[in-house]
């Protein structure tokens, strides 16, 4: 069985990535979306829950059972250390689950996989795993306002949160591939990355 490409996408919160993700799929991509899995593993059922109870205690579930997101980001915030703690619970099952379905979608005849990693910059361990990089880019004050928009959060709590991801720069840096998505309409930014998709390395 012939390996599938294999290609990371990533960009900060409000960049367009998701859009991106999507025209990739529908040019016939597989689609490894690895927040979504990290999010399975941290619902009521998930994997991860187990061993984050141990770690952490039953006060860091809520009432369904899942992830008590603001206990564990104001244990964060009094305790850098419940950051790696969690990580090292949750990555390595992230790891294990992207790849299982990268493999499930070569079984299937994939010839491209995207992996949509918004923390691929951060987290280090991506960037070997693929064999190139689309970053999606735009302006800082652009990701403010669509997040604004989209999710009904205050200015400060959008800031923070690209304050926890990687720069602009930064991400630029890892990427072998640039989309910047910041005046573009849906038809101009779907031209631009079928344009890069068929220039993606074997």
């Amino acid at each position: 069985m012939q390996r599938a490409r294999r290609i990371g996408l990533t960009g900060g919160i409000g960049s367009g990535k998701s859009t991106v993700a999507q025209i990739l799929a529908e040019a016939g991509a597989a689609i490894i979306d690895a927040d979504a899995i990290s999010r399975s593993l941290t619902s009521s059922d998930g994997l991860a829950m187990p061993s984050i109870e141990a770690e952490f205690g039953s006060q860091a579930l809520n009432a369904q059972g899942a992830l008590d997101r603001a206990f564990m980001r104001e244990l964060i915030f009094q305790d850098p250390s419940a950051k790696q703690r969690l990580e090292a619970i949750i990555h390595p099952l992230v790891g294990a689950l992207t790849e299982r379905q990268a493999l499930q979608a070569e079984a299937c005849g994939a010839q491209l996989l995207v992996f949509d990693v918004p923390l691929l910059v951060e987290s280090g361990r991506w960037r070997q795993q693929v064999s190139a990089v689309i970053v999606v880019d735009c302006e800082e004050e652009t990701q403010i306002q669509r997040v604004m928009a989209r999710n009904g959060l205050e200015r400060a709590a959008v800031e923070k949160i690209m304050a926890a991801q990687a720069s602009r720069a930064q991400r630029r840096a890892a990427a072998d591939w640039v989309i910047y998505n910041d005046a573009l309409d849906f038809a101009a930014l779907r031209q631009e990355v079928l344009s890069i998709s068929a220039q993606l390395p074997l």
